[in-house]
């Protein structure tokens, strides 16, 4: 993978790639968006935990496609409020690799149900014979 942040534009605000080129021949997993849910169906309240939870799936969804955190290129993440941002990116921050992937977090009026804060989805790639990056 090719992170490319150039620096003919400003760089990035926090720990993210402007973006991730991803080689042909690459197998690219999908990640539908992720809440902060355990298998327990508990939720906590406070968003930095939800956003743990939220990468502690995604890490369990990429394990099940032979793939590591490192093999993330993109997250695309909502939050229902800007009190929320810190929190998501300490956890992102956490969960990440570096070099980060491309990134986009949005605030956004409210998910399908009130109690969850964040959701994360994410693209992931890896090479055929490729190690976790």
């Amino acid at each position: 993978m090719r992170h490319l942040t150039p620096d003919t534009i400003r760089p990035p605000f926090a720990n993210y790639a402007h973006a991730v080129e991803v080689p042909p021949g690459a197998r690219i997993v999908f990640a539908s968006g992720q809440l902060g849910i355990a298998p327990d169906e508990t939720v906590p309240e406070d968003a930095g935990a939800q956003a743990d939870l939220c990468f502690s799936n995604i890490a369990a969804v990429l394990k099940a496609a032979g793939m590591a955190m490192g093999d993330i290129v993109r997250i695309n993440a909502f939050v229902s409020d800007r009190a929320h941002l810190k929190p998501y990116m300490e956890a992102r921050d956490r969960w990440v690799a570096t070099p980060a992937p491309a990134s986009t977090l949005m605030i956004v009026s409210g998910f399908a149900r009130e109690m969850f804060k964040v959701e994360v989805e994410v693209i992931a790639a890896k090479a055929d014979g490729e190690g976790a990056i």
